[in-house]
């Protein structure tokens, strides 16, 4: 671990904070509206379900081939310029997304965005780098928190926008991004020092060479299956919400960014305020247990949801699924010394892209044969009671697989 002054340590901290809040911002301004703007090009709700799950898949396929990359060049190089890069990366996506004439272009924007977004493989690095192991599920509840502040803003602000101009969401997404780059130029430290660096090899850096790692520890990689299931319960948001909440309750863009903003409050207020007292009290086991369920009785609830009020009560048990990740994570980074901090984290991620390349393609299929005359699935919110089912075995599984996996105190 990379020794800081207190002092020092709150600023880094704070710049991480504020730097993850401006890159989820950029890309939660957009959530409200990219489905609606396939649906333009397509003129097909059902169908705009189907190929927005392609497009959520592409971007995980790159984000499958790319995180193991920048994971292995931060153990490398070092996280500073592995994250300005991708930063700036991704706000010249987001201009050119904004410009597209077709879908053509759209799926071009979403796989340079699945490359630039990998950086967050690094954050999580980074705050291992300055984290001793019986603080990092607390500070990765902070990253946590950041992110579902960037979501609080971000769909509510996208969905305002995107009462203006489908467009308009993606210029907003390119400043936030150019915000984050240039704050980062003249603020952010290097957190991995020189004698804790490990040379680049495509062996480590490869999608399936970065997983050797997770063979080498048993206990990581039962960890990371249940990362998997996560993972993949939780695109059923990013693949189909905004249409069913659409089709099923008849929500504006405007209501769609004021629901996910209320879900980034809830969220925000689980992993920054919450989690640190459960997990002194009750052990990363237990809290983790605790999301799961949680999150699996919100996912049911939606699924069942008949108005738009029951399916925002829903978001109350769901929000507990913010418990999860960060115990997950501090668990895994326990087991790993800091110079392949990165290298998990770039595993973690090719994981999570698998269950995102897959996931959506089954989310979406599943809701395009829910909805319409003669549905082969007779209830609309059939994707969420799937999503639901499979975070209930990523329970199971997590509480068979991290008994004694209890990072030391």
């Amino acid at each position: 671990m990379t020794p800081l002054s207190g002092s020092r340590r709150t600023a880094v901290l704070a710049f991480i904070f504020v730097t993850a809040v401006l890159d989820i911002l950029a890309m939660g301004v957009v959530m409200p509206v990219l489905p609606s703007l396939i649906e333009e090009f397509t003129g097909s709700n059902a169908r705009a379900g189907v190929i927005n799950g392609v497009f959520v898949a592409m971007w995980a396929a790159m984000q499958f081939v790319a995180s193991p990359i920048i994971g292995s060049l931060s153990d490398r190089y070092g996280r500073r310029p592995t994250i300005l890069i991708s930063t700036a990366g991704l706000a010249a996506d987001y201009v050119l997304m904004a410009l597209a004439p077709n879908l053509w272009w759209l799926a071009l924007g979403r796989l340079i965005a699945g490359a630039t977004s990998a950086s967050f493989t690094t954050v999580y690095a980074y705050m291992a780098d300055i984290t001793p192991p019986e603080g990092r599920a607390r500070a990765y509840g902070l990253i946590g928190a950041a992110f579902s502040a960037g979501f609080v803003a971000g769909p509510l602000m996208g969905g305002l926008l995107g009462e203006i101009s489908p467009r308009a969401p993606f210029w907003a997404a390119a400043a936030f991004s150019g915000v984050a780059f240039v704050y980062g130029l003249f603020v952010l430290p290097e957190s991995l020092a020189q004698e804790h660096r490990m040379p680049f090899a495509w062996r480590r850096a490869n999608p399936f060479g970065a997983m050797t790692l997770l063979r080498r520890h048993r206990e990581l990689m039962g960890l990371a299956s249940v990362n998997f299931l996560v993972h993949f319960a939780h695109h059923v948001f990013s693949t189909v919400y905004v249409l069913y909440a659409a089709h099923r309750y008849g929500w504006s863009p405007a209501a769609v960014g004021i629901v996910l903003a209320l879900a980034g409050v809830l969220d925000a207020c689980v992993q920054g305020l919450l989690i640190g007292p459960t997990v002194k009290r009750l052990g990363e086991r237990t809290t983790m247990m605790i999301g799961l369920f949680g999150g699996a009785a919100g996912l049911a609830g939606m699924g069942l949801a008949p108005t738009g009020l029951a399916f925002a009560l829903a978001l109350l048990p769901n929000c507990l699924w913010g418990l999860a990740m960060p115990t997950l994570q501090a668990l895994m980074t326990g087991r790993v010394s800091e110079s392949e901090q990165g290298q998990l984290q770039g595993a973690n991620m090719s994981l999570a892209s698998i269950a995102g390349i897959v996931s959506p393609l089954l989310f979406g299929a599943v809701y395009a044969a829910s909805i319409g005359p003669g549905a082969a699935l007779p209830h609309p919110g059939a994707a969420f009671l799937l999503a639901a089912v499979i975070l209930v075995g990523a329970g199971l599984v997590g509480w068979r697989l991290a008994r004694g996996a209890q990072t030391p105190g």
